[in-house]
């Protein structure tokens, strides 16, 4: 077996017919990810390799810092080629990352690339991905080629949704939606971030925030104007859940306090959180929306990093803060309510597969396949080790065959190939078993759950039935 050949990741014939057959032709459904609007609607041509696959890649920042890179060439004015080329010198020290089969496999499904990326290769990888640029693998084209069916990008209640409406009017077949990702409303410790968010809240919902009853009118408004335009999904990123009681007494004078610039101390903005979390659930659950919730990352953990280059630059870690308490609590008061939406829980830390994979199936509905989903690998878990651990944990204790599948979770356009990199996988564990006597030898019953898990669970899981009516041509 030669690296990255048509075996690449399938271990067993089975593998390969399951992959072949019933999973490298399914349309990719990528209901999570950070993708610009702005660059889908207008159609962004890419100058130079630089442009498509290093700008704003931390996975890529955190490896080349690791291998003695200076800043510069991560987040620094380094010109772009410089740039790539420091890239291309760290490739080969990538060795059993993930980083060094997704830099090659998407060398070769975007370009045709088929040679290593070193610094010696580097001179003509880079014109010959420029000139294939050039020629025309714009937006549009990337999204054909790669069958892309849907798209969920990630944007802010206070943002404009002007790029896309400009998506819906186009001629492109790719659905692209709007994920509601309110985190900047439970900011209340940093209330300076918090007051100039709000700002940003009231002048897109046309409505003067200056009170709690005021912030979840704007809210739920611009939730209405997103549901115009086919948002089907939100999504939070939260180092822990909230389930803290509080009042609306209590969170009005938080709020309150936190207008006059009075920051939130860590038990107020607990019970905060709380209540506007609580609120959202009610939010979506009223317009028929999913929930994400991504949890437990520990952010920003070098504080001189992230006070010279930022948040989200990659200063990042996985946390260990005990969660399943307060998302049990969490998920039970929404649903004692009658208000827990569709909910997607994913971990950043391995250590809670189980307890996320158990917790999912003790909230259920009639008609509604998987209600809350254990989401695939995320962040530091979606490489080979922790996708096969998310899908045993998620199939021994609860359904694979209702699962939604993978996402990309990313901003770059060159990420696609992370779709079949799951798909090889996924099919790997399967068609292993399918040969150990472990699953029978049916394809037409393990290959049917691997259609579903690439494509048809997504495609019906999330009601996006009135999204497609908008969405129309």
């Amino acid at each position: 077996m030669a690296f990255l050949d048509e075996r690449f990741l399938l271990e067993c014939d089975t593998a390969v017919r399951l992959y072949e057959t019933y999973a490298a032709n399914q349309p990719i459904f990528d209901y999570h990810c950070h993708l610009s609007p702005r660059n889908i609607a207008e159609n962004r041509q890419f100058n130079n390799l630089f442009e498509i696959w290093l700008e704003g890649d931390h996975y890529k920042w955190r490896a080349m810092r690791a291998n003695g890179e200076p800043e510069r060439f991560c987040t620094g004015d380094a010109s772009p080629y410089a740039k790539f080329e420091a890239w291309a010198r760290t490739v080969p020290y990538t060795l059993r990352n993930p980083l060094y089969h997704w830099t090659h496999l998407e060398l070769r499904r975007y370009f045709g690339i088929a040679e290593p990326l070193n610094a010696d290769t580097a001179p003509h990888i880079w014109d010959r991905a420029n000139s294939i640029l050039e020629d025309g693998l714009d937006v549009h084209a990337i999204l054909r080629k790669f069958n892309v069916h849907t798209i969920g990008t990630t944007d802010d209640p206070a943002d404009s949704l002007d790029y896309h409406k400009q998506i819906a009017a186009s001629s492109l077949t790719t659905r692209v939606l709007p994920t509601f990702r309110p985190d900047a409303a439970l900011r209340v410790d940093t209330p300076m971030a918090f007051n100039a968010w709000v700002q940003r809240l009231s002048s897109a919902a046309g409505i003067d925030v200056h009170s709690l009853q005021t912030l979840l009118d704007a809210i739920e408004r611009r939730a209405e104007d997103f549901h115009a335009v086919g948002c089907r999904l939100s999504d939070h990123g939260l180092d822990i859940c909230y389930a803290d009681l509080c009042t609306e007494a209590q969170a009005a004078g938080i709020f309150n306090r936190a207008q006059i610039g009075e920051a939130a101390t860590v038990e107020e903005h607990s019970k905060f959180a709380s209540y506007m979390m609580s609120f959202l659930g009610q939010v979506y659950a009223k317009r028929d929306w999913t929930m994400q919730l991504h949890l437990g990352a520990l952010r920003n953990v070098n504080s001189r990093a992230k006070s010279i280059h930022g948040p989200d630059t990659g200063f990042d870690t996985m946390g260990s803060t005990a969660q399943l308490h307060a998302l049990a609590k969490f998920l039970d008061v929404l649903e004692s309510e009658s208000a827990l939406p569709r909910t997607i829980i994913y971990n950043s830390n391995p250590v809670d597969n189980y307890p996320f994979a158990t917790i999912a199936g003790s909230f259920s509905a009639p008609g509604i396949q998987g209600k809350v989903q254990f989401g695939s690998g995320w962040w530091f878990l979606d490489q080979k080790e922790g996708i096969e651990l998310q899908l045993n944990a998620l199939s021994n204790v609860g359904l694979l065959s209702r699962f939604v599948g993978m996402v990309t979770d990313s901003r770059s356009f060159m990420s696609y190939p992370r779709h079949e990199y799951f798909r090889r996988i996924l099919c790997n564990l399967l068609g292993k078993e399918m040969e150990g006597g472990l699953l029978p030898e049916d394809d037409a019953l393990v290959g049917g759950m691997v259609g579903e898990i690439c494509f048809g669970n997504a495609n019906r899981y999330f009601a996006l039935t009135a999204a497609n009516a908008s969405h129309a041509r």
